[in-house]
This record gives C-alpha cells, structure tokens and sequence, in this order.
C-alpha cells in the first residue's frame, strides 16, 4: 500500500480488476484506431522524458495480446527515449483518438528492433505499407505487463475535444505561436 491509499483509501475492486497482463480485445481496436500516444520512459536513475509518437490510425501495430509495435520514424534525432531504453526497458504507452474521451494505457517492457535484425526486416515487409515502411528508422517491440482502459474523468474534465474551445484557441491563441528551435 503506498501513502496515497493510505490517506485516501485503496482502489475499488472494479478499478484493480482492469489492469491485466496483456491487452484486452478493447485495448487492441482502440490501439488500433489511435493516431496518437505518449511514450514515458526514465533512465536507471529515474531521469524521465514523455515523447509523443503518432501517424495514421494504427501507426502502432497491434502483434497480439502481448505484444505490441511501435515504428520510430524520421523525426527531430535527440533520442532522449532511446537513451533512457539503454538502461531501462521500461515505458508506458498513452493512447488517444481525437473526440473519444477514454484512453488506453498500455505499460511493458522494451527491445528496440533496428535494420539488419531479422525479427525488424520481417515485421517492417510484413506489418507496413511500402510508404510506411520507408520512414521506420527502427522498432520499439513491447512485451506487455499491464494495460487498461482508463476512464474518461480527465479528459472530459478538460474538455479536451470541445469544438468551441479549439475554435477559441485557433483563433485567439492562448500563448504565443510555435518558433522552431525553441
């Protein structure tokens, strides 16, 4: 029991029943039909980095209940993930589709798949489209030991898909516009 449920209680039974071993079929179709995740990784000294990754929907490829595939494509090279993967396999996966306020999280243990390696040559010919393919740098192969459906308190709480509110921001930005390189 860590301090929070000691202050505020333990999880309900329905809550600790979710997270399972592998994916559910749930967490596979909206894996499937995500466009979007955040990759949160630490190094053996708990440095942490949150990386978003995405593409069309199913850029991640759904192997089976236990393992799932992540393209690492042409992108801005810092690599910080990657760095924290040399010292530990670990990461959690946040899965989004714009307009769905649930998510899927997925958390497992990593092996990086890089050209050359036959496990990476099969899969890549195999699971990408030739366009596809062309962009994957290397593969991310996630063994899974938990994943669930998260409920959608967070999301809709923010209102993170509100029309209106995009509306707004897109025409009066909250903060000063994007400048590459900062």
């Amino acid at each position: 029991m860590n301090e929070a449920q000691k202050l505020f209680g333990m999880p309900p039974e329905r809550s600790q029943q979710k997270v399972r071993p592998y994916m559910v079929e749930w967490v596979q179709e909206f894996i499937r039909h995500s466009p979007f995740a955040v990759m949160a990784s630490s190094d053996s000294q708990g440095n942490c980095d949150a990386s978003p990754k995405g593409g069309e929907p199913g850029f991640a490829k759904v192997i089976d209940d236990r393992h799932l595939l992540m393209p690492d494509v042409s992108g801005n090279r810092l690599f910080q993930s990657y760095e924290n993967l040399e010292t530990n396999p670990k990461i959690g996966l946040f899965f989004l589709i714009p307009g769905i306020d649930a998510t899927a999280r997925v958390n497992g243990t990593i092996k990086v798949l890089r050209a050359g390696d036959s496990d990476f040559d099969q899969m890549v010919s195999t699971l990408f489209s030739d366009a596809e393919a062309a962009d994957v740098l290397q593969l991310l192969m996630l063994t899974v030991d938990e994943s669930y459906a998260q409920c959608p308190k967070a999301l809709a709480g923010a209102e993170i898909w509100n029309t209106s509110r995009i509306d707004r921001n897109r025409l009066d930005p909250p903060i000063r516009k994007w400048v590459p390189g900062t």
